[in-house]
């Protein structure tokens, strides 16, 4: 495993046995995943790498939470001999056990390091772990392309901090399973020598977007994908499996979407207002300001969109006209596409085909035109002749594209309150505030319930069930103290027994007054509950009759 001849200075060519490479490349990227977190990773030991909300004495809310709660709760399902896609605990009893979509397919892996470390390091050391999966499967892919190693490790760090790809890793889903993208597309380039068991690794890739839920992505990927074969399968027969591993990934969305989104409060689409708001401006592929929102942080980098510009006409000039089309269509479509209302046609599309009036983020397929602009930016590197060349551009790429979206984000991993739960009488748990099921609010209530798993009526998910949504509605006024309309007799059908009352969400919340806080409070006792544990701004409740 020996790597020959490197200078100190720089990055030459590698003369070693494949091995040697793979280290050499995880190495990298695991660097670059230090760089693309700086400088929140030097709280990484006990913050969670994400958006960087204020606490308030308690979890800092955010998707994070949501994420990790679902990718933990995969490994805790098996580990109770259940299924690992149920969800037994959230919004319970209104609706039955929910899918867990976001499970799959990183669930197993993430399983012993949810084992062997409290919440916050397991989910820093995923995170950094998707830098490396996502530089290395697109070196990998670059490679199989038949570019040098300089060059195909240069587009692989360009592909792992693509800007968009590390915003939407501080807690959405969407950045760590935008690795799957140069998975697909390096098995079928395998398949091509006869392999032929790389294509089902690339439709496995495939059909696990939509069936982790990123339905939106896996358009912009069954369509790169089946270009992709287009371009580059010569034979008949890796055309056609091709095509049925793409059909067997868009059945697979189709289920998703019969199955969870149909039955949810989105089954009749996003509203074009919605769509509005999240719609990216020309200026957002331009601008470092994250203040938007990170769902329209777009920014391209300022000399990597030039470099990608220069490796597509060094394609046109090689005559590989096929591909340089098809990477050009990549870049530049899911790009367009992000535009969303700002794009005059784009609301005939949303009127028109049915996918896109789900999706009330039309950002959600820049992975594609991150990966596509990466490849080009490595065709571009190929022809540079100066051995230190891709040590050099990798620099300024990294130093173009850095962006300070991820801020260490308030963890409160051994509450004494919920620690207090695990030893008590069976009963559901109800949270206040209580906040509408999409609201990133709920996501606290996820992280706690790693501490002590407990059916809640409660939660936090875009796609949940309408009765849950109706139950938030009927027990919201309770926030501020009303037990009118029956609730408490309510609370009694659901078989409540517990409250755990949230300090910290009342402060600097717009959904919820602080001055409600001592008047829910006080409410609590009047109707029956009484102290049962406090640690910090978590304080726990019983029913007194318990």
């Amino acid at each position: 495993m020996a790597i020959r001849d490197v200078r100190a200075a720089g990055l030459r060519r590698v003369a070693v046995r494949s091995p040697g490479f793979v280290a050499l490349a995880c190495a990298l990227y695991l660097a670059v995943g230090a760089v693309a977190t700086w400088p929140a990773i030097r709280h990484a030991d006990r913050a969670f790498l994400a958006e960087g909300a204020p606490g308030y004495g308690e979890v800092a809310p955010g998707d994070h939470l949501q994420t990790a709660y679902r990718l933990w709760l995969a490994g805790h399902q098996l580990e109770n001999g259940r299924a690992p896609w149920r969800d037994p605990y959230t919004f319970r009893p209104e609706a039955g056990p929910q899918i867990n979509l976001q499970g799959w397919p990183f669930g197993l892996p993430y399983w012993p390091l949810a084992a062997a470390f409290d919440a916050a390091r397991a989910w820093n050391i995923f995170i950094l772990l998707t830098y490396v999966a996502a530089g290395g499967l697109a070196c990998a892919w670059l490679r199989a392309l038949g570019l040098p190693r300089g060059a195909a490790l240069v587009g692989g760090a360009a592909f792992a901090v693509a800007p968009y790809r590390v915003a939407q890793s501080t807690g959405h889903l969407l950045g760590p399973i935008s690795v799957l993208l140069p998975a697909a597309l390096l098995g079928l380039e395998r398949a091509r020598s006869g392999r032929w068991g790389w294509l089902v690794v690339a439709a496995a890739a495939l059909a696990s977007i939509p069936l982790s839920g990123q339905v939106h992505l896996a358009l912009g990927a069954l369509a790169l994908f089946l270009g992709y074969a287009a371009v580059r399968a010569r034979e008949r027969t890796l055309l056609a499996g091709a095509a049925v591993a793409a059909a067997a990934a868009a059945a697979v969305g189709l289920v998703v979407e019969r199955m969870v989104i149909q039955e949810s409060v989105v089954a009749g689409g996003r509203s074009l207002g919605a769509v509005r708001f999240y719609s990216a401006s020309w200026l957002d592929f331009v601008s470092r300001d994250a203040d938007r929102g990170l769902e329209r942080f777009v920014f391209l980098g300022w000399i990597t969109p030039v470099a990608a510009v220069v490796g597509l006409g060094l394609l046109l000039r090689a005559r590989r006209f096929w591909l340089a089309g098809l990477l050009g269509l990549a870049a530049l479509l899911p790009i367009l596409l992000s535009l969303g209302t700002n794009l005059p046609l784009y609301e005939s599309l949303w009127r028109s085909f049915s996918p896109f009036r789900y999706a009330r983020v039309p950002e959600r397929l820049m992975p594609v035109a991150c990966l596509a602009l990466a490849a080009l930016v490595a065709f571009a590197v190929e022809k540079l002749r100066w051995r230190l060349a891709p040590l050099v551009v990798g620099a300024l790429l990294l130093a173009d594209l850095h962006v300070d979206v991820v801020k260490a984000s308030a963890d409160d991993p051994a509450n004494a309150a919920y620690a207090s739960l695990r030893g008590a009488l069976p009963g559901r748990l109800l949270e206040l505030p209580v906040f509408l099921p999409d609201r990133h609010y709920g996501s606290v209530y996820h992280r706690y319930a790693m501490q002590a798993p407990r059916e809640r009526p409660g939660g936090y998910s875009t796609l949940a069930p309408p009765a849950a949504d109706a139950l938030a509605r009927r027990l919201r006024p309770l926030n501020c103290g009303d037990w009118g309309s029956g609730r408490e007799a309510l609370l009694r059908r659901l078989e409540v027994r517990h409250v755990a009352f949230h300090q910290g969400l009342y402060a600097g919340n717009p959904l919820v007054p602080r001055r409600c806080a001592n008047v829910a409070r006080r409410a609590l006792v009047r109707h029956g509950f009484r102290l049962l544990a406090r640690d910090g701004a978590v304080t726990l409740y019983v029913r007194s009759d318990v």
